[in-house]
């Protein structure tokens, strides 16, 4: 029985002329679980998935999807991985239904088409042409496709991209039934949101390289933030003084303040905070206990600037 990885990537290379897309890029991510890829526009992760995916070929490193080479070994996985396009890759006339019948046909124990359709609520576009199909009812269809040969390993690139709430977490309990079933997901997403539901591990990718993985709890920890608002401009310095060691204390954006600690908020924390805002005359208002997020971790590792 083959015990290799889902994925297994050792010091990936990927250039585009004088441009280095990935830099020595290696992860792993674990049979029947979900693993997220995170990044900011550019960072490489298009380009990791679509090498894996064989669509490209690596200038440097070693890419192993399911045990085998992703360029040598196509033909023998293409039964076995399923790929979701962002979008295109069905014919403008094909209706909905007929589509995943004939994509059905290529495998041997596909899922049932009007059970899949059904699944992500396109029962009532069943006989609708593709062309004609909204753009979130295309995605769907697109993912009913990428799935629809029971693949041992599926990659999902920004599945939910556009989608409504509703569609979306159809989405998502389609995605949790292919991991409980024992399939294995890589999912490239910007729904910070999305990952923490989904993810078993996370790995974030910024200048084609891995800056951070694990699973969410792991990556977050369990660091606790107390956050509130008053007037801009407090002495944070004085905040710092009056706060356990250790203790950070930053605003922004101006009126909103944000006080961490390792660990979890205790009382001890609030009261410290509290009675030095008594102190000095400050209104403390929409005081709240978080936990740091996904998000947060995201933004202090790739930066809060804009990506061309």
């Amino acid at each position: 029985m083959n015990t290799a990885p889902a994925v297994e990537i050792d010091s990936l290379v990927k250039r585009y002329r004088d441009v280095t897309a990935v830099a020595g890029l290696s992860l792993r991510a674990e049979r029947g679980q979900v693993t997220a890829i995170l990044g900011p526009n550019g960072a490489g992760k298009t380009t990791t998935i679509e090498t894996c995916e064989g669509y490209r070929k690596a200038d440097d490193g070693i890419v192993r999807v399911l045990g085998l080479d992703p360029v040598a070994d196509a033909r023998e996985l293409r039964s076995r991985v399923g790929v979701m396009l962002q979008s295109g890759g069905v014919p403008t006339t094909a209706r909905a239904l007929e589509y995943l019948r004939v994509m059905a046909s290529f495998y041997a124990h596909p899922l049932d088409p009007a059970a899949l359709l059904a699944a992500l609520g396109l029962t009532g576009s069943a006989r609708t042409p593709y062309k004609q199909l909204s753009g979130g009812q295309q995605q769907r269809l697109g993912l009913a496709a990428a799935v629809i040969g029971r693949p041992d390993l599926v990659f999902l690139d920004e599945p939910t991209a556009g989608l409504d709430p509703q569609a979306r977490h159809a989405t998502w309990e389609l995605i949790e039934g292919l991991r409980a079933g024992g399939a294995s997901v890589i999912l490239a997403t910007h729904y910070m949101e999305e990952a923490e539901r989904l993810a078993d591990q996370v790995v974030i990718v910024d200048h084609g390289q891995v800056v951070a993985s694990g699973s969410p709890t792991e990556l977050t920890g369990s660091d606790g933030q107390l956050r509130f608002r008053a007037e801009p401009g407090l002495d944070l310095g004085g905040l710092l003084a009056a706060l356990p060691p250790g203790a950070l204390a930053k605003e922004s954006p101006a009126g909103h303040y944000l006080v961490e600690v390792a660990g979890r908020v205790d009382p001890q924390l609030i009261a410290s905070v509290t009675a030095w805002c008594a102190e000095h005359g400050v209104l403390a208002r929409n005081l709240q206990i978080e936990s740091r997020t996904l998000e947060d971790l995201f933004l202090e590792l790739t930066g809060r600037g804009l990506r061309a």
